[in-house]
């Protein structure tokens, strides 16, 4: 008796675990669809409408043919570039569990640390000017999105035209001066409102279908050829619209490191896929019934009765679709930053239990003056649509060749293999982006413009940085000829009780506030550390990892060199790491309640020829006002911290 009950209690708590971690997954999922899917889940409420819109320059003609051949388009553009290149291919490659396009950077600059430098330093290139699409995409998104739920009020009642863009840019400030907070309040509704959302689309697209089921045929990808290839001048300028099915898509790679692979995967194939799926084969239907639906089939699919509860479905959603690429976009300047291809932006941490969330300021204001910019300038979803396209394109195309080179380097793959999938993949994104070029003049030139202003800004940081970095290391010195220069007298000094931490950029030159110390002050404390910050190619570093201590070649001096490494995804925190310390590997007991910090102030001055043209250097040292406290991003005491200055030219 005895043991069958210990054998029922085993199964109970078996059964029980097994209860517990299908919670936790579902929980995982329901997450993911609130805001990994936000995007391209909104994407059928005007993208069809934007194919067959006559304000297009190069209108698709309305025809029973020309609906089935778009929507066997859509449908099979979704299946190629979301689930095949991103589900199966993209989601797979990843950085110590973190995607996205700086992830690929990340394990391209490791790869150029060990062979094919310069291959893998050009693909780096071209991955910051993917990076630079998204911050494109993430000014255009909350705008379209806003916009194209707002205009079915003008189904509802036409005379409410005029309030459209009113209404969109006061949904538009709010979203935006509510993010402080962080979206850990408001994230919990996400899923279940976008599992409504799916849910409504769907049933909406069932309802459509019924209607006119001959538009299943659309499911064969006969129709999709023969329209590419029978129409092919109708099809091809089609593409710079039909590729607004497939928005979004960068986003279930770059969240993937919140919610994991398999909960993207199985959102994607069990529900959200369905559902858009269902709805543009509804709304296709809808054109087929009755042509004169072309102007917003997604909102006339609904009954009358509930396309004003619709409207209000799809602003939600479109307000949840804009969080995800705003907060994406702090991550990528976050990383951008660690990566050193930004300036130290100040960072704002809204959650206690997930480091991802962040806050940036910065990139906040400046996407919320952008996108208002947008709503005002364009005024309508429609012709937003065409600047959309090339962000979109742009960005899937490069993390296609990304993908391709790092799972050829990393998984070794047959080199046929990876050609056979780069001709096929590469020439389905190679042919929406020349579709987008058509629409250069109509509005494909603000994402490019975005992008180049983007990367000029990156690339001539990091350029800065490295002559900034350069004309500094000679300025300080070797830190191991100044330490036993300390040491043998040559520098008369005086010791101080006390802590002092140098911040300083690594161990092989000396700090110049510590130089100044010692040659002007003459003085030099009794512990002193020298403190860098190393940024690793990985997200997070495990604690264990995070201090590495060196004696600098002397175990009784009481000066020691201290690493804290931490990952891109991380924002250092000097006193915490500098507690990990333990006592009787530091030369004695240090007392770092009452440490003091020292921290080496730059001036810059325009100078030292041959090293920038003129206008970049203008650009960069305009960047440094950008720059963060460095006492508040370190996380360091502000009665604790001194700041030398030393000038130098760029």
């Amino acid at each position: 008796m005895l043991r069958s009950e210990g054998y029922r209690a085993v199964a109970d708590g078996q059964e029980t675990t097994t209860k517990r971690h299908d919670s936790v997954r579902l929980a995982v999922i329901v997450g993911a669809l609130g805001v990994v899917f936000g995007d391209i889940g909104t994407s059928p409420i005007y993208t069809l409408q934007t194919v067959f819109s006559p304000d297009d320059p190069h209108p698709v003609p309305v025809s029973s043919a020309n609906v089935y051949g778009v929507v066997s388009l859509i449908f099979w553009s979704v299946m190629i570039i979301v689930t095949v290149t991103y589900i199966l291919l993209a989601l797979r490659i990843d950085n110590e569990g973190e995607g996205g396009i700086m992830a690929l950077i990340a394990l391209l600059k490791r790869q150029a640390s060990t062979s094919g430098r310069r291959t893998a330093a050009l693909l780096a290139a071209v991955g910051i000017f993917g990076a630079s699409l998204f911050f494109g995409d993430s000014m255009i998104t909350p705008a379209i999105s806003v916009l194209s739920a707002v205009e079915g009020l003008k189904i509802v009642e036409p005379s409410m035209d005029s309030f459209v863009v009113p209404i969109t840019a006061v949904i538009i400030v709010v979203l935006f001066l509510v993010q402080r907070r962080g979206t850990a309040a408001v994230g919990r509704v996400f899923g279940p409102v976008m599992i409504a959302w799916f849910l409504a689309i769907g049933g909406l697209g069932v309802v459509g279908i019924a209607d006119h089921p001959q538009i299943l045929k659309a499911l064969s990808p006969t129709y999709a050829i023969g329209f590419l290839t029978g129409h092919f001048g109708i099809a091809f300028f089609a593409l710079a619209a039909i590729v607004l099915a497939v928005t979004g898509a960068e986003a279930l790679y770059a969240d993937m490191g919140h919610f994991g692979r398999r909960s993207i995967t199985r959102g994607w194939l069990f529900l959200v896929l369905p559902a858009c799926t269902l709805s543009y084969l509804g709304q296709g239907a809808l054109i087929l019934a009755d042509q004169s639906n072309v102007s917003s089939p997604f909102f006339l699919l609904a009954p009358e009765w509930a396309r004003l509860p619709l409207v209000l479905l799809a602003t939600a959603a479109t307000v949840i679709a804009s969080q995800a690429v705003i907060t994406g976009a702090y991550s990528v300047a976050s990383q951008a930053g660690q990566l050193g291809y930004l300036p130290r932006l100040r960072i704002a941490h809204t959650s206690e239990s997930s480091i991802g969330q962040i806050y940036v300021p910065w990139i906040n204001w400046l996407l919320l003056v952008s996108v208002l910019t947008l709503v005002f300038a364009f005024r309508s979803s429609a012709a937003l649509a065409y600047a959309f396209g090339m962000a979109v394109t742009g960005t899937i195309t490069i993390t296609t060749l990304l993908s391709l080179y790092v799972a050829r380097k990393r998984w070794g793959a047959p080199l046929w293999a990876i050609g056979a999938a780069a001709t096929v993949l590469l020439a389905v994104d190679l042919l929406f982006v020349g579709a987008n070029l058509t629409k250069l003049v109509h509005g494909a030139w603000l994402p490019l413009a975005i992008a180049l202003t983007a990367f000029t800004l990156m690339t001539t940081w990091q350029r800065g940085r490295q002559v900034v970095t350069a004309e500094r290391e000679r300025l300080e010195g070797s830190l191991q000829e100044f330490v036993e220069e300390i040491r043998n007298g040559g520098a008369p000094t005086q010791l101080v009780p006390g802590t002092a931490v140098f911040l300083n950029r690594g161990k092989t030159t000396a700090p110049l506030a510590m130089r100044a110390n010692v040659e002007h002050n003459s003085v030099r404390h009794e512990h002193v550390i020298i403190m860098s910050i190393e940024t690793e190619p990985v997200p997070r570093v495990p604690e264990h990892e995070r201090i590495v201590i060196d004696d600098l070649g002397y175990a009784n001096d009481g000066i020691f060199h201290v690493i804290a490494r931490y990952g891109y995804m991380e924002t250092p925190d000097i006193p915490a790491a500098l507690r990990m310390l333990d006592p009787e590997t530091t030369e004695g007991q240090l007392n770092l309640d009452d440490a003091s910090y020292f921290l080496s102030k730059i001036e810059l001055r325009p100078g030292g020829a041959g090293t920038m043209a003129p206008w970049r250097k203008r650009l960069f040292m305009a960047t440094t006002h950008a720059t963060a406290d460095a006492a508040d991003y370190f996380g360091l005491p502000r009665t604790r911290t001194v700041i030398m200055g030393s000038r130098i030219e760029v």
